[in-house]
């Protein structure tokens, strides 16, 4: 006798009946994620303002912010400045200007912090970095649903977010890498939207006028203008944020000729590199750069900012061909290119520094701040993510590798998966130029999302859904309840080394589980 199993389980069944009227499915939808952004408030919010000192890079980032505000460019500041700075007194800053090794977006953004609660407040300092860090599972959990399509998994994808270390800490302190993992992550956003839009208008032409020929050219593309304004406020946070334009700009090139091919468009190669891929460039590069070039508009408008008069002051300008340029800008790239020279040197040692090659392993996290006390316990910020959740994500990256491959042999759709590697693919390969350069595991958080949807994308298909086989369907839910309890009891575990609770040393030293984490 043959016994049938039935789909689904007991839990599938009891969550049918919950989600029985449109109502409750509608407060699922929106309330699961209000749940994981507040979750994501209070792990980036509660005590924001302690330590009441500069941590870390904080003391150029926000200093710098300070003067940007006050002169439109980051000025100097004497000797020693961090002990009235943090005694709330900002006022010692000089009108020479700084060297400074990445553009103003994010130091902007810093700034408004500022303005709102004051220079002199350690909230002030960090409440505009948080907000973004807030933002940044909000944009992760939209990418996540437009992927999936499962508002489980959106809420999954956001609350790996929301209680992993690497991304609380750096929402709670003031540096310029959670900006530009919002921006990036922003443009892909975009960039997704665009993929549904050029798909629906390159149907209605071949419904109007068929597949003979070369194919439209798709021009008027609203969401790749946003994308181009994203990817450009990215790179004006950090130079980094250059790769992604670069490397979803050809995405949106390969994605647009596989829409041509499956189209049945006679031509879709030659129509889709000679026709649409340089309007593509057009929609997205110039606009990028004129954001890039905008942002600098503090610099461009006063007189004091470093070289800004450089070619006044005795620098040779540019010649023949060039000499029609005018001098402001001339000026200014040539305080790029000290820049440029400056980031392909910069090797000098640093005690935290990290090779990129060992990012993804979690093995030389960035200690941000640490105190001792004399009755024995300390208050540290290590910039460490959950290792539960950071190694499974990285897991998880790989099995898509193997997964696509394997899928694009046999011809089989793999768009989500693509979108997820291509993200991971422009935050993390370029590193591995610059193996000799003095770097930082918490650059990673410019690809953690992509980790994370990856993780989520794996964590759904173990889940299954309520047609598999019952104890499929049960097996699923049981591996994926467990691996999500133990993650969110490591976080509550680590939680107090990320935020500088007072904790004892040995407490502290029980989550060094490599001896490459002190």
């Amino acid at each position: 006798m043959t016994v049938v199993e039935l789909p689904g389980s007991r839990l599938d069944d009891w969550w049918g009946r919950m989600q029985s009227t449109e109502a409750a499915r509608r407060a699922w939808r929106w309330g699961g994620p209000a749940a994981v952004t507040a979750v994501a408030a209070a792990t980036r919010l509660i005590g924001l303002g302690h330590p009441d000192v500069l941590v870390f890079d904080e003391t150029y980032y926000v200093k710098d912010a300070y003067t940007l505000s006050q002169l439109g460019y980051e000025g100097s500041w004497p000797a020693d400045p961090n002990v009235a700075f943090n005694a709330g007194d900002p006022s010692g800053f000089l009108p020479a200007a700084s060297f400074v090794a990445h553009p103003p977006v994010g130091k902007w953004i810093i700034a408004a912090g500022l303005a709102l609660f004051g220079a002199d407040d350690p909230f002030g300092w960090r409440i505009s970095v948080a907000v973004v860090g807030i933002l940044l599972v909000v944009l992760t959990m939209g990418i996540a649903h437009l992927l999936f399509r499962r508002p489980l998994l959106t809420v999954i994808a956001g609350g790996l977010l929301a209680i992993d270390g690497n991304a609380i800490v750096m929402s709670r302190v003031a540096l310029l890498d959670t900006m530009l993992a919002f921006f990036a992550l922003l443009g892909v956003l975009f960039v997704l939207l665009d993929r549904g839009f050029a798909k629906r208008r390159l149907e209605r032409w071949v419904d109007a006028r068929g597949t003979s020929g070369w194919g439209p050219v798709l021009a008027w593309r609203p969401w790749l203008l946003a994308a181009a304004v994203a990817f450009g406020l990215a790179t004006g946070v950090k130079w980094s944020g250059a790769y992604f334009l670069a490397i979803f700009g050809v995405y949106v090139v390969v994605s647009e000729l596989l829409l041509r091919r499956k189209a049945g468009i006679e031509f879709w190669a030659t129509g889709g590199l000679l026709k649409q891929a340089p309007v593509t460039f057009l929609l997205l590069v110039p606009l990028a750069a004129a954001v890039y070039l905008a942002s600098w508009t503090g610099w461009f408008v006063t007189d004091g900012g470093y070289h800004r008069h450089w070619i006044e002051s005795g620098g040779e300008a540019w010649t023949d061909g060039l000499a029609w340029v005018p001098t402001w800008f001339q000026n200014w790239w040539h305080y790029e290119v000290a820049v440029y020279n400056y980031h392909v040197g910069e090797s000098t040692p640093h005690g935290y520094q990290s090779n990129p090659l060992t990012w993804l392993f979690l093995v030389r996290p960035t200690s941000m701040y640490y105190q001792g006390f004399s009755d024995g316990s300390i208050q540290t910020i290590l910039g460490i993510a959950n290792p539960l959740i950071w190694w499974a994500s990285t897991a998880a990256a790989v099995y898509l590798v193997v997964r696509v491959a394997l899928r694009l042999r046999r011809r089989e759709a793999v768009s989500s998966e693509v979108l997820i590697l291509v993200g991971l693919a422009a935050g993390y390969l370029p590193w591995l130029l610059y193996l000799h350069r003095t770097v930082f595991t918490f650059y990673t958080i410019a690809f953690e999302p992509y980790l994370i949807l990856a993780l989520t994308a794996a964590l759904g298909m173990l889940l299954g859904t309520a047609a598999d086989p019952e104890r499929r369907r049960v097996a699923g839910i049981q591996a994926v309840g467990i691996f999500l309890g133990v993650s969110l009891a490591l976080s509550a575990f680590f939680f107090p080394i990320w935020t500088a609770m007072s904790v004892p040393d040995w407490f502290f030293r029980i989550h060094l589980w490599l001896p490459s984490w002190l």
